[in-house]
């Protein structure tokens, strides 16, 4: 099953997580190709290494509401798009609407003429009134203007300019695992933290950047196909590791989706009885299908009437179900 491992290096200020996605990742791919409707391999990888980032970044914030991990640009992939739950619920999507080659970067899909964009946004389950979600948004390149080729970079340096923690990660996906490992400096605490300390500290913590170098060394195939407990022993096997209970199953990060008919419908309702009406007459039904799991829904002249009329004018046992 799917599992994230966390752990920490006993009296140093580093901490680390380990997630594998595998059935869960595999559910995304295999629901996108029954609906007919698969990415193309660079954007399938794309999606699952954003898949694991954004779950390793959703487990190090403990977040009470939805991270969305977003990368939209200039290139054939105009968007692609993760969204962890606090629970490590997720599911992922992405917009395609031009040709790639197989071996496509991610300056080939995003990044084509450096307009393309990182945001991350923090949606708060329980909203105080005109709370807005918080958003940071980051370029696809460095601080030299040089094209960032990996997601973990962009993340890299995200991290750096948000939290000024130094943060090394690691991440591969293919069409069976989603996976990434994140090394970071923790926070000084007490009143070292007043200040600039933080800041200061940024690229110099010798710890930090001697464990950072030998998670540095893990390679993607190294990633994908060894299990938790050997990649952490084949990297860290001089460290003193203080590992927590792996988070599996029902606790562990999961593939699921948050669509549903009631949704759909509201959203119809949002474009106006005549525009739903005129689709109907022109194509027998409504038909759409989710961006992230691909379940359709259908709606016929006879629901589409139930949903513009008030719920006390309906025929009894009107459900709208089907």
């Amino acid at each position: 099953m799917s599992e994230l491992h966390k752990f920490i290096f006993e009296g140093l200020p580093v901490r680390g997580m380990l997630v594998r996605l595998t059935d869960s990742w595999q559910e995304v791919l295999r629901r996108r190709e029954k609906a007919k409707d698969a990415f193309p391999e660079p954007v399938r990888h794309l999606m699952g290494e954003m898949a694991a980032a954004a779950t390793l970044m959703q487990a190090n914030i403990k977040f009470n509401g939805a991270l969305i991990l977003q990368i939209f640009g200039d290139g054939p992939v105009k968007l692609a798009v993760a969204e962890v739950q606090p629970d490590l619920a997720f599911r992922a999507t992405a917009k395609v609407v031009g040709e790639l080659s197989e071996d496509a970067t991610l300056k080939d899909m995003l990044n084509v003429h450096g307009k393309g964009r990182c945001a991350i946004t923090l949606d708060p389950k329980d909203k105080l009134p005109g709370q807005q979600p918080y958003q940071g948004v980051v370029p696809l390149h460095g601080d030299h203007r040089e094209p960032l080729q990996k997601l973990s970079e962009v993340l890299e340096h995200y991290m750096l300019q948000s939290e000024q923690l130094d943060t090394k990660l690691i991440l591969a996906a293919n069409d069976q695992v989603a996976a990434g490992l994140l090394i970071q400096r923790l926070p000084v605490e007490g009143s070292g933290n007043l200040g600039s300390r933080n800041e200061d500290e940024i690229g110099v913590n010798e710890s930090y950047n001697r464990i950072a170098h030998l998670a540095a060394t893990l390679t993607n195939e190294e990633l994908l196909t060894l299990d938790a407990d050997t990649v952490l022993h084949r990297l860290f096997w001089e460290e003193t590791l203080r590992r927590f209970e792996p988070l599996v199953g029902a606790d562990g990060p999961r593939f699921s989706c948050s669509c549903s008919r009631e949704r759909v419908g509201s959203m119809l309702k949002s474009l106006g009885q005549d525009e739903i009406d005129g689709i109907v007459v022109e194509q027998g039904r409504v038909e759409i299908a989710c961006d992230f799991c691909g379940t359709k829904y259908h709606f016929d002249a006879v629901d589409v009437g139930e949903l513009f009329t008030p719920v006390n004018n309906q025929a009894p046992g009107s459900s709208g179900l089907h």
